[in-house]
């Protein structure tokens, strides 16, 4: 796997990101990974980010995650979930361009309130052919865009989840359309520590399945 520190243009701003290129002769599909929420220390060091975007490489996928606007090395500061959603287009046009990847195959994950600012971009861009949301936080956002799409998705939580209680987060699931999968991951909380290889494997092989 060979890592790339890249920087894109997001409007008027430069935001940082890192491309992780599988070995092997590509083009390969792609998965943008989404960070939680800039306000609440949120990055893409963070850790269940930092595990996705290791294994993803590990099946052949390029993985790319970016800090939002006003996060590291990201200019800007910010903007309130819509300035977010403007760098998740500017994510999808970057990778789109990038040698190694099939533009035909990219998918989309956020974790926490990435999913918030990532996947009403990804319901509505048609580069985007499938979507993950991990722990999305449904108290915290309205994720009923979801039930009107109609692309792959998969929704994962953990039982022990501190902003979604696991059998709200099931009854969500119930009225999404197809196709879906979802899961329920016992004893995990909203953070994932020590259960971010396990996280990440069940991710990685939804891609796998529908790119």
């Amino acid at each position: 796997m060979k890592q790339t520190r890249v920087s894109f243009s997001s409007g008027e701003l430069f935001l940082e990101g890192i491309v992780a290129i599988p070995e092997g002769a590509g083009p390969f599909p792609a998965v943008i990974v989404c960070h939680p929420h800039p306000l609440y220390g949120g990055s893409m060091d963070n850790n269940v980010v930092y595990s996705l975007s290791e294994t993803l490489p590990q099946a052949s996928f390029v993985s790319f995650k970016f800090n939002f606007r006003g996060v590291g090395g990201s200019q800007g500061e910010f903007g309130q979930g819509i300035g977010e959603q403007e760098d998740v287009e500017a994510a999808i046009s970057f990778i789109s361009t990038v040698k190694e990847v099939d533009s035909k195959r990219i998918g989309l994950a956020g974790y926490s309130a990435g999913a918030g600012f990532a996947l009403p971009v990804g319901l509505n861009d048609a580069r985007i052919k499938a979507l993950a949301a991990v722990s999305p936080p449904l108290s915290m956002f309205d994720f009923d865009f979801l039930k009107g799409c109609l692309k792959p998705k998969f929704l994962i939580s953990g039982s022990r989840d501190n902003f979604t209680p696991a059998d709200q987060f099931l009854e969500f699931c119930q009225s999404l359309p197809e196709p879906k999968e979802c899961e329920s991951i016992e004893g995990a909380d909203h953070f994932w520590w020590e259960y971010e290889s396990r996280l990440a494997a069940k991710v990685t092989a939804f891609f796998i399945k529908v790119l």
